[in-house]
């Protein structure tokens, strides 16, 4: 652990149950939408998005799903900065991670359009889309950014590698994504098969991170 704020029994407590929020987080998101969307009538995985789960009388279960899920991010990216106290990304990292599980939240209340091409826009889902971009614009962000942290510190380097290949292959994933948003593209059918794998690659890496900032010394 790096900094003297881990030094402390209540920092030490305060990265673990980061840790374990982090973890969670990964761990509940992309479970609820796989299995949410797999026993969803009228709903299809592969062209419709995550956010689209949260239309209809049983919406409420994604839209607990965002907020649970954001405040959890917001938890970990919190415990993060204790544990990386000085140095490359000790603030920006963190905080970006808060500002993703923040947009998270947001997102929850505020639910999308239908993603058909005639489907009209609302506020509620102008508003959604926005704070949705942001998770998916920060998201390869804060791999990088911490990236460049991992790889000076002898704690996080096991990582490095796998921060750097997550960075660009989200990279890849949110300009895949963006392209298949197009109704006249070849992707429009399977937007929601691409948005997928961009959030399991996302959370993969966060549990990644988590689980080793809970073993982390």
């Amino acid at each position: 652990m790096s900094g003297a704020g881990g030094d402390t029994a209540t920092g030490r407590r305060r990265v673990e149950r980061a840790a374990a929020a982090g973890m969670i987080a990964a761990a509940l998101f992309v479970t609820v939408f796989s299995a949410d969307g797999w026993h969803r009538v009228g709903y299809d995985p592969s062209s419709m998005f995550v956010s689209e789960l949260s239309l209809g009388p049983d919406g409420w279960i994604q839209i607990a799903s965002f907020l649970v899920t954001g405040a959890l991010v917001v938890v970990f990216g919190r415990g993060l900065a204790v544990a990386l106290t000085s140095g490359p990304a000790a603030r920006a990292g963190p905080i970006l991670l808060q500002v993703i599980g923040i947009s998270l939240m947001v997102s929850g209340p505020f639910v999308t359009d239908p993603s058909a091409p005639s489907a009209p826009v609302t506020v509620h889902g102008t508003v959604h889309a926005l704070f949705g971009a942001v998770v998916f614009s920060l998201a390869p962000i804060s791999c990088f950014v911490l990236h460049r942290r991992f790889r000076r510190d002898p704690t996080w380097r096991g990582l490095a590698g796998w921060t750097l290949a997550a960075g660009i292959a989200l990279t890849a994933g949110v300009v895949v994504l963006k392209i298949s948003q197009l109704p006249a593209g070849g992707l429009f059918a399977w937007k929601g098969v691409v948005q997928r794998a961009v959030l399991v690659a996302f959370f993969a890496w966060l549990f990644a991170v988590a689980a080793r900032l809970r073993t982390a010394r």
